[in-house]
C-alpha cells in the first residue's frame, strides 16, 4: 500500500515521530536546565535546607537576603566593575579590528594575502596553554604585570572573529564598491556605511562570543595579576569559594549573580546571534 503525504497513515506516523522528537528535546532541555535550577533554588535556601538529604527542591521560605550577604562578604562590586570594564573594552576593540581585518582579507588584494591568512588560521591550532609562559614573560618585560593593559591589549584581536566575519564580507557583491567608488566614496566610508550594515548578524556574533569569553576569563587573569583590586568575577568566585566552602547557599547566590549579565546579554542578542551562526553554517 502506498503511503502518500495526505493519507491518514502518513499523518499518524509523522505525528508519532514528531512526538518522539519533541519528547527527546524536552528531556534534553530539562537535563541541561536542572543544574541552573538547582543553583538558583539553592541560592534562596538557608544552610540547613542546602545541606539537607533528601534534597529540598523548592526553598520554603525563600531567603533573598543570601544575595546581600554574598555581595557584602567579598568586594563583588570591584569584581563586577573589572569584568565589565575588560569585557566591554575588549569587545569594542576586537569588533573594530575584526571589521577592518576581515574586510581586507575578503575584498582587498595585496601581496601575500592568502599566505598571511593561512598563517593566521594556523594559529588556531596552537593550544592556548602553550602560550602562557612566553606571554607572561612578554607582559612582565613590558611592565604590564598587575595592570589593566595585560588584561585588555592582548585580547583586542581575534583570528576566529576575522575568519567568521570574512565569510560575511565575501557575500557582498563587488559591484557595490565599484558604484561607491564612482561616486567618490572612500574605502573607509564604504566599509562603515555600506559593508558593515550588511554584516550586522556576523558582528553581533563576534561581539557576543568576545564578551562571554572575556567575562569568563579565569586562567589568564589569575596568571597576569595577583592584586585583589584587579580580580574579575570568575577569579573572585574562586577565592570566595575557598573562604566560604561550606556555605553552599552563599556560593550559589554568588554564582547566580555572576551569570545574570551573560543571561541578559544573550536574551537581547539571541536573534542576531542565531541568525549569524545560521548564515555562517549555510555558507
Amino acid at each position: 500500500m502506498l503511503i502518500g503525504k495526505g493519507t491518514a497513515v502518513y499523518r499518524i506516523r509523522r505525528g508519532l515521530w514528531l512526538s518522539l522528537v519533541y519528547t527527546f528535546l524536552f528531556l534534553t532541555a530539562v537535563v541541561m536546565a536542572l543544574p541552573f535550577f538547582w543553583m538558583v533554588t539553592t541560592s534562596l535556601k538557608d544552610i540547613y535546607q542546602a545541606l539537607r538529604i533528601p534534597p529540598v527542591w523548592i526553598p520554603n521560605p525563600a531567603h533573598w537576603e543570601n544575595y546581600t550577604a554574598a555581595w557584602n562578604a567579598a568586594p563583588f562590586g570591584r569584581y563586577f566593575f573589572n569584568s565589565f570594564l575588560i569585557a566591554i573594552t575588549t569587545t569594542i576593540a576586537e569588533v573594530i579590528t575584526t571589521i577592518f581585518a576581515a574586510y581586507a582579507f575578503a575584498k582587498m588584494n595585496f601581496f601575500g594575502k592568502n599566505v598571511l591568512f593561512n598563517l593566521l588560521l594556523g594559529t588556531l591550532m596552537i593550544p592556548g596553554q602553550m602560550l602562557l609562559v612566553p606571554s607572561f614573560i612578554l607582559i612582565n618585560r613590558l611592565g604590564w604585570y598587575n595592570t589593566y593593559w595585560a588584561l585588555i591589549i592582548p585580547w583586542t584581536v581575534s583570528v576566529f572573529g576575522i575568519f567568521l566575519l570574512r565569510q560575511f564580507f565575501r557575500t557582498i557583491p563587488d559591484e557595490f564598491w565599484d558604484s561607491a567608488r564612482l561616486d567618490g566614496c572612500s574605502r573607509v566610508r564604504y566599509v562603515l556605511q555600506i559593508a558593515v550594515p550588511q554584516v550586522r548578524p556576523g558582528i553581533a556574533t563576534v561581539a557576543l562570543f568576545k564578551f562571554v569569553g572575556s567575562w569568563n576569563a579565569f586562567l589568564w587573569v589569575i596568571i597576569m595579576t595577583d592584586k585583589v583590586y584587579l580580580r574579575t568575577v570568575p577569579v573572585g568566585l574562586r577565592y570566595f569559594m575557598q573562604q566560604f566552602n561550606e556555605d553552599y547557599h552563599l556560593l550559589m547566590a554568588a554564582a547566580t549573580m555572576a551569570i545574570v549579565p551573560i543571561l541578559i546579554l544573550f536574551l537581547f542578542a539571541q536573534k542576531q546571534f542565531i541568525q549569524g551562526v545560521a548564515r555562517t553554517g549555510l555558507r
